[in-house]
């Protein structure tokens, strides 16, 4: 059964919870009108592969009938989306089930003609808060680790993998980072971005589609289809591990020399 929460957010969506009429047994008697009321049937939701593959894919209309899967939100494609039109539609996203447990959408924040895009993660606990990703104390850092290279916040262009904070900071979900990797694209293509800095190895993995950890891919410059894309430490990591800081600081120095040129 639906608890009452799940209940109410289906009701909101226009999601009929169907009733389940019991057939009388062969020998029963006429039921009162004091027996209790027929159960009320769990609303039938589509598979977590389904909601992928729908998810930034146009289809036409097709009748829907009561044994069909109900799909979690409208189909929304970004990619022909303006910058305005990008930013209503992925607060309104309902394409995971993210949506149920955010208290903001965190979208993006900076320069929408930046040379430099920052790519993190997810947002965490404050970000949810705010609506703005990296304002925490790795925010605060990130700030800093720009400043050592000449660059203000209001310079580049930040955004992260998922618009919505996962539950607890766990790491995205590959249903969730694939329901929200058309609105970072078309971020990206609004952007057009010289170069990509990728912080943390949730971020590089996803965006470079591999395994590898994040020690093995830095130093070199990989791309995001035909965009340079450099990786580093996310400031979070930095914070638990100062030690570390030298390497990201040598990762920043290869990747403002990738975004002046130079490839000496």
């Amino acid at each position: 059964m639906l608890d009452a929460r799940r209940r109410d957010c289906l009701r909101d969506m226009g999601i009929t919870l169907w009733v389940r009429r019991e057939a009388p047994a062969r020998d029963s008697v006429s039921v009162s009108q004091e027996d209790p009321p027929p159960v009320v049937a769990d609303a039938v939701l589509p598979e977590k592969s389904l909601l992928v593959e729908s998810t930034f894919t146009a289809s036409a209309a097709a009748p829907v009938s009561a044994m069909d899967p109900v799909p979690l939100a409208p189909v929304v494609d970004p990619a022909g989306l303006d910058w305005d039109d990008l930013v209503t539609a992925a607060v309104g996203c309902r394409a995971c089930s993210l949506c149920e447990t955010r208290t903001r959408t965190v979208f993006g924040v900076g320069d929408r003609n930046a040379r430099l895009m920052i790519i993190g993660e997810a947002p965490g606990a404050e970000e949810d808060r705010q609506g703005e990703p990296f304002v925490g104390r790795a925010g605060q850092l990130l700030d800093r680790m720009l400043e050592a290279i000449g660059l203000s916040r209001d310079q580049v262009y930040i955004a992260n993998i998922l618009k919505c904070r996962p539950p607890g900071n766990r790491d995205p979900r590959a249903e969730e980072v694939l329901a929200c990797r058309g609105w970072l694209d078309r971020q990206i293509a609004l952007v057009q971005p010289e170069v990509i800095l990728s912080v943390g190895g949730v971020a590089a993995k996803n965006l470079l589609e591999t395994d590898e950890a994040v020690g093995r891919l830095r130093r070199r410059v990989h791309h995001y289809r035909e965009t340079p894309l450099c990786v580093t430490y996310h400031p979070a990591y930095l914070l638990r591990r100062p030690e570390e800081k030298a390497k990201a600081w040598i990762d920043l120095q290869m990747m403002w020399r990738e975004l002046q040129g130079d490839v000496s």
